[in-house]
């Protein structure tokens, strides 16, 4: 009797042992709650500690101290004990120029049992070229459309319909300017029809809720640089006003175009996809692969689509001032780069700190809901 209640007692033990071992197992595995999610397109160097790039700004000022290795990712991913996370899907040590790393930035994280992104909000930035027509360098530009201008069909200018503007037009269309009807004739896809967009339009009342929040609490300020700059752009007089907090559609394309001509394709492509209804203000490379694959893994439960957010720092104007050689300034972004790093990262902590000031309230509630 004592030998059988000893091992019944040795046997319970024992499993309630196992039983503790594997509760604490489940309780370190708990994943973390994202609050915030940070991405940005590039860096240009280290995270911290020496010249900043797009992501820096964001670790230093809002302490993203910790870092996580996401299976899959292109780079750590850094973040603090507030639930803000951040990262970058590109580097200058790159073997390879490419946008692809954004998606699988995104792929990467939300396929990662350690995160929980049930309730995040996402803020994607970085700088960009601006039309000299709708603002100037340093400012600091909130798009609620992230319009595509990769996909489409090309001909060279000799080539080219004499009456034509340029060689660019959508896929399902015979001209340029002119959107492809519904159930369009794709043309050579065996038969296949297309109706299709190039916009990923984001929830415009969460970025007028951002613009109007960071227009009142953010300061930008100027510089000397920044307004010898904008000088040179007589007749432009929104390239001439100080940097400020803007709304405005931003354009994607991983083909760094410059020049008058192409900045008019860009208002027209922008005025298509958008039905007139947003106006082409900022040119990058890597948003619409950011929200693209967002707008897909949105599609299959992965994410809240209606909680991104996109903003940008105009570091470039898209054309040159007149009377200014393009070649001189197709990709110079030396006067506006370092104020537009800060601009995009002042604008937009804003949103970062109010958001998680106020968890409580905007967790399960939308901010514009939430008053």
């Amino acid at each position: 009797m004592y030998v059988f209640q000893k091992s019944f007692v040795f046997s319970h033990f024992r499993w309630l042992c196992i039983f503790s071992v594997l509760l604490a197992s489940k309780a370190m595995a708990a994943p973390l709650e994202v609050k915030v999610m940070i991405l940005s397109g590039f860096e240009v160097g280290e995270d911290k500690g020496d010249a900043p790039g797009e992501f820096q700004h964001w670790v230093e000022g809002l302490k993203l101290d910790k870092t996580l290795k996401v299976k899959g990712a292109p780079h750590l991913v850094r973040y603090n004990d507030d639930g803000v996370f951040g990262s970058v899907s590109g580097l200058p040590t790159d073997s390879h120029l490419t946008t692809v790393t954004s998606s699988e930035m995104v792929m990467a994280l939300l396929l990662d049992p350690q995160l929980d992104f049930s309730h995040t909000y996402w803020v994607i930035n970085g700088i960009a070229g601006i039309d000299p027509m709708q603002g100037s360098i340093g400012s600091a530009v909130w798009a609620a459309n992230v319009v595509d201008g990769d996909v489409m069909r090309e001909l060279a200018p000799e080539d080219m319909p004499k009456d034509w503007p340029y060689g660019l037009y959508p896929i399902g269309s015979d001209h340029p300017g002119i959107a492809p009807g519904k159930d369009a004739d794709a043309g050579g896809w065996g038969g296949a029809t297309l109706s299709y967009s190039m916009n990923y339009a984001l929830n415009p009342k969460l970025t007028q809720w951002a613009y109007h929040l960071s227009k009142a609490k953010a300061a930008l300020g100027d510089s000397t640089a920044l307004k010898h700059t904008r000088e040179a752009y007589q007749g432009f007089a929104a390239a001439q006003q100080p940097p400020q907090v803007m709304l405005g559609a931003t354009l994607a394309s991983a083909r760094y175009w410059h020049g008058q001509g192409r900045t008019q394709w860009a208002r027209d492509w922008v005025a298509i996809w958008t039905e007139g209804k947003d106006a082409f203000t900022t040119t990058a490379m890597e948003q619409a692969a950011y929200v693209g694959t967002l707008y897909r893994m949105a599609e299959r439960g992965l994410v809240d689509f209606n909680r991104i957010m996109m903003i940008r720092g105009a570091s470039n104007y898209c054309m040159p001032a007149p009377g200014m050689s393009i070649t001189e300034s197709a990709g110079d972004e030396s006067a506006g780069s370092d104020f537009a790093f800060a601009s995009q990262y002042r604008a937009g902590s804003v949103v970062v700190k109010e958001l998680i000031d106020n968890w409580a309230r905007y967790k399960n509630t939308l901010p514009y809901q939430a008053h």
